[in-house]
């Protein structure tokens, strides 16, 4: 599994037709998640710029 590191948090990596997203790991209750159509938006996304 890929995973994705921001402001101390990891996120995965996945993919479904053409489309990456994920969602950050370790949070109880709570769902982020984040896509985009190529690897910048999507660190962009999880970033929130």
């Amino acid at each position: 599994m890929s995973l994705l590191e921001c402001k101390g948090y990891r996120g995965t990596i996945e993919t479904e037709d053409d489309i990456l997203f994920g969602h950050v790991l370790g949070l109880k209750n709570t769902i982020i998640s984040y896509e985009g159509n190529n690897i910048e938006e999507l660190k962009a996304d999880l970033k929130m710029e």
